[in-house]
């Protein structure tokens, strides 16, 4: 501050002779006094619209997000910065024309949550945009159907794909998810003795730790690899989030028989129903 160079002044009063150093001084102290004026009463160089933007982005971005989380939102992130380049401004209207194409309400409601996360961060930090004023649909529910005769249904599973058949045991007799909790299971999960699986906060949906117990009729169809295996993929990279869900409608596409309100998600219903009993 005493030569200057803050501002990016180069008057540096204090290379000059004593009797001008006051002077000098005073002189600085006007320069400061406007270059605040000028750039809103701050030493921070005043962001342009665009740099305002990715460093926003940039923020909410480093936040602890989920991998499939961080994609969906890196995506409109990069829609908006496009319109934003091209009209100088992200309008209403576009961000309600990003939400609008889909007609599936479903599909509708899921873009509008995950878009109006990044427009209220953008709002709530400073940002110039106005936020959609669109209502979510009502959507229907998935019928997850329950199972009549689950051993009938499990028996065809296990003469189709052996991993889907685990996967079914364990949505079933543990009560676990598949696509997410069952998927990314390694063998360092279970205990010693396969009667239990340990999963951290991190990878549940309720975000609490969870130990659950495995039944017998589950433990005898495991046969415990490596630790740091995926139980599925016998390596330590687990297969990709669509891969039950892929099988299991090639499976469906081959017994006709299985009702088609019968999904994965069946076998989980379908135990809890049993407990409840």
């Amino acid at each position: 501050m005493f030569s200057g160079a803050k501002i990016n002044s180069s008057l540096s009063p204090n290379s000059y002779l004593a009797k001008l150093k006051r002077p000098k001084t005073e002189l600085l102290a006007k320069e400061v006094y406007n270059y605040l004026v000028r750039n809103n009463y701050s030493f921070k160089n005043k962001l342009n619209s665009t740099e305002l933007y990715d460093s926003l982005i940039s923020s909410k971005l480093s936040e602890p997000l989920s991998t499939s989380y961080y994609k969906t939102l890196k995506d409109l992130a990069d829609k908006l910065k496009c319109e934003l380049v091209s009209k100088g401004e992200v309008s209403t209207r576009f961000l309600d024309g990003i939400v609008l194409r889909h007609k599936n309400n479903t599909s509708y409601n899921t873009t509008r949550r995950h878009l109006n996360v990044l427009v209220n961060y953008l709002y709530d930090n400073g940002f110039p945009i106005h936020k959609s004023k669109l209502k979510t649909r009502k959507q229907e529910e998935v019928l997850h159907k329950p199972i009549s005769d689950v051993s009938i249904v499990l028996e065809l599973v296990k003469s189709y794909n052996n991993n889907l058949h685990i996967c079914c045991l364990l949505t079933y007799g543990c009560l676990l998810r598949p696509h997410q909790e069952i998927r990314l299971i390694k063998w360092g999960d279970f205990s010693d003795d396969l009667s239990h699986i340990r999963l951290s906060g991190g990878r549940v949906k309720s975000k609490r730790n969870r130990v659950v117990p495995v039944p017998l009729y589950v433990r005898k169809q495991l046969v415990k690899g490596n630790n740091n295996d995926n139980i599925f993929s016998g390596s330590s990279k687990p297969y990709n989030r669509s891969y039950f869900s892929l099988v299991w409608k090639r499976f469906k596409r081959l017994y006709k028989e299985i009702d088609s309100d019968v999904t994965l998600y069946s076998f989980r219903h379908t135990g809890a129903l049993e407990i409840f009993r």
